[in-house]
């Protein structure tokens, strides 16, 4: 009886240490701004409740002591789901023959901001797959116009890699922001993830490009995409780092079935998952980290991570993150925007979908706000 009893102590006594010394890591990396490889890796499996609670704890006061309760609105507008590209991950990939493709018109585009405004939005996204129908021209016309109506409004674009001379054109025009997600920091990485001629190199400089004129920017990237391991996405955050964004949207990598990747469920390597340790748990864990190490970040808690769980949204933020992004497309082409299979409110009217977004987010105690919702510098 005693040796099992000084065995139960040993035991509990060591959980305890281990426990008092991911308080001391997780203080180390709020305290620093810093975190190594050994570290993410300790934090990401994570099981127990109680430890990742201190670590989204710790996260919430560092979105609070910069942004408070506020959780900022952007009205995303899905404008053309035609793409000349062909990510092995996208459900818009040029070769997927069973997308039902649209296009916005530019008075469609400037209406949905147009709707947005009276809802109260003060940043629109413009997103769209690389469709070269949309040239540099109608791009600016486009923002032009919706700046012309609402000065306002912050214009955000989400159109992919283009020339650093469509960059300038764009910012020209009145362009704030600019989302270009990196995907990856691993060029082996990348390339598992794209066809031959897509740039890694080129990726990086279209962000770099973003940044030296003058876009408040943000990258991103899918946690759990196939060949994702702990080290790649310790060279994420130290991409990170260097690039020194404005905003960093990641979600949980979720296959579309029409893609070379649809059979594929999402991982990291070196990490079980289980119903404990679950992706959108490891998603959760990372925007805290994330959050620690650039507090004034702007941190979406994206659609995907909505889709893979029903209080995904409300859970991101409770881990740090102070975005979300309702879509303000037409009805009607939202269920074609298909980058991954399951996509959430695809059939709400934006004004439902803003209402019910508003309740939720007060009931975890935060408050949706009207405003730009700048960077923080």
């Amino acid at each position: 009886m005693f040796c099992r009893g000084r065995l139960i102590f040993t035991v509990r006594k060591r959980k305890r240490d281990d426990s008092l010394e991911l308080k001391k890591t997780i203080q180390k990396i709020a305290e620093t701004k810093s975190i190594t490889e050994e570290e993410l890796a300790n934090i990401l499996i994570i099981a127990e409740k109680e430890k990742r609670e201190y670590l989204f704890q710790k996260a919430r006061e560092a979105a609070e002591r910069n942004y408070g309760k506020k959780i900022y609105i952007r009205g995303l507008i899905e404008f053309s789901n035609i793409c000349k590209n062909d990510c092995f991950y996208c459900g818009l990939r040029k070769s997927n023959n069973r997308l039902d493709r649209y296009r916005l018109t530019e008075a469609d585009i400037v209406s949905c901001a147009d709707y947005g405004y009276e809802l109260g939005f003060r940043t629109v996204v413009l997103q769209s797959g690389e469709d070269l129908f949309f040239d540099d021209d109608k791009i600016c016309r486009i923002v032009r116009e919706i700046k012309k109506r609402h000065d306002d409004i912050a214009v955000t674009l989400s159109i992919g890699e283009k020339k650093r001379e469509s960059y300038e054109a764009f910012y020209e025009a009145g362009t704030d922001r600019y989302l270009l997600r990196h995907e990856t920091a691993n060029r082996r990485h990348y390339e598992n993830m794209h066809p031959e001629n897509m740039s890694f190199v080129h990726r990086r400089k279209c962000l770099s490009d973003l940044k030296e004129i003058g876009y408040q920017t943000g990258c991103g990237f899918m946690v759990g995409s196939p060949g994702q391991s702990i080290h790649t996405l310790y060279e994420d955050i130290e991409f990170i780092r260097e690039l020194q964004p404005h905003m960093v949207g990641i979600g949980p990598f979720l296959p579309q079935r029409d893609t070379p990747f649809g059979e594929q469920t999402a991982r990291i390597e070196g990490i079980d998952s289980t119903e404990e340790n679950s992706i959108v748990d490891s998603t959760l864990i990372l925007i805290s980290v994330l959050r620690l190490l650039f507090p004034k970040l702007l941190i979406p808690a994206t659609t995907a991570l909505g889709t893979a769980h029903p209080m995904g949204r409300e859970l991101g933020i409770l881990a740090g993150a102070n975005v979300i992004m309702p879509n303000l497309s037409p009805v009607s082409v939202r269920e074609k925007y298909l980058l991954y299979d399951g996509k959430i409110c695809t059939g709400e009217e934006a004004a439902e979908c803003i209402n019910c977004l508003r309740r939720r987010v007060e009931g975890i105690g935060y408050q949706i706000v009207v405003d730009r919702g700048d960077c923080l510098e």
